[in-house]
């Protein structure tokens, strides 16, 4: 979220004073995030110690704060643990928001800095002992399960219709709809090639581990003394290793290295894998289609200018620039076909 919500810093002040016993002294609104329902705050205790604030509005799973405890607990240090409440909750009200606490970690993320070779390196360990790590059954059978729903591509062919219908008098929306338009054949291919593929994993039986499901740049920060960290966790899925392998050479990495680069280097930590082509293409088609989807309800079924929407339709365009996620996704269809039929081994 860019733009503060419509809750006192007072009102937050007081929260974390009385749940979580913490004298905060100064609490400062982090414009981060293309998600509108969560807001983010740096807060600063009378002792020096700072703390990562969360507040989410709207659909809330507790696993997304419960998961990175028991990885942080299993060893995974590069996860951050939440701090509990006084009552040992991992999350407390605060009137329409789910507010969460974790220590704050002063750094800069993969978009504001390039991962060095051994940062590379240790993603790929790190990544490697998320999916290798062992849950309570009871946890795991919480966590929501891959179903290659047909959901946003049901969502991007509404939208296509709508702007073909519509004169938007909003400008943002407006912009919106003629690109829309202006990409319809690629959108038509995205859409297409993605419900194809769901139809063929739909039939098949891979092993389903737990995924953190957006490692992109933004959510790996790099701390001011070279640790790195996974973070934001709201993403949390059950499926199968692809879903978190495809960011690594998919063009989701601000562009600091070349896909064989970051591949290289990643491999080094997350070891050798077997790779089943057809679903990286199916992730990385499909996580662009959700992207068309969830900005399109952020500007075109909204009104007035405000960053969010601004940021939202500039995130969503530079995906299909040259070099951009569209050509990649494309790319990474044809050499697999090229080399055995939607199948590779890393």
């Amino acid at each position: 979220m860019l733009e503060k919500p419509d809750i006192q810093d007072a009102q937050i002040v007081a929260c974390l004073r009385d749940e979580y016993g913490l004298n905060i002294v100064r609490v400062e609104f982090l414009p981060l995030g293309a998600d509108r329902n969560t807001a983010v705050y740096r807060a600063v205790a009378d002792d020096a110690s700072a703390y990562f604030v969360k507040l989410r509005s709207g659909e809330f799973d507790d696993l997304t704060i419960l998961v990175p405890k028991l990885l942080h607990e299993q060893g995974i240090r590069n996860v951050i643990a939440p701090v509990a409440s006084q009552s040992q909750q991992l999350w407390v009200e605060l009137d329409d928001f789910k507010l969460s606490v974790f220590p704050f970690v002063q750094g800069r993320d993969g978009y504001e800095m390039a991962l060095q070779d051994h940062h590379w390196v240790e993603l790929g360990r790190a990544l490697k002992a998320i999916h290798s790590a062992g849950l309570p059954p009871a946890v795991t059978a919480r966590i929501q399960r891959e179903r290659y729903s047909a959901q946003w591509r049901e969502a991007v062919r509404g939208f296509q219709a709508l702007v073909e219908q519509t004169a938007f008098a909003d400008p943002i929306a407006g912009e919106l709809a003629a690109f829309l338009k202006w990409k319809r054949d690629t959108i038509d291919r995205l859409v297409g090639q993605a419900e194809a593929l769901a139809a063929v994993l739909q039939a098949d039986s891979q092993p389903f581990i737990v995924c953190h499901a957006d490692i992109h740049a933004g959510n790996i920060l790099i701390s001011t003394d070279d640790h790195l960290y996974i973070v934001d966790w709201d993403t949390l899925t059950l499926a199968p290793k692809e879903r978190d392998l495809m960011f690594v050479g998919g063009g989701l990495f601000g562009g600091w290295r070349s896909p064989q680069e970051e591949e290289a280097l990643f491999y080094q930590g997350y070891g050798a894998a077997a790779i089943d082509g057809t679903a990286l293409v199916y992730y990385r088609y499909e996580r662009i289609v959700q992207d068309i989807a969830a900005y399109c309800e952020q500007i075109l079924l909204t009104e007035g200018e405000n960053q969010d929407r601004e940021n939202g339709l500039r995130q969503l365009t530079s995906q299909f620039e040259p070099g951009g996620v569209v050509g990649v996704a494309f790319e990474t269809e044809a050499k697999l076909q090229k080399l055995n039929g939607l199948r590779s081994e890393v």
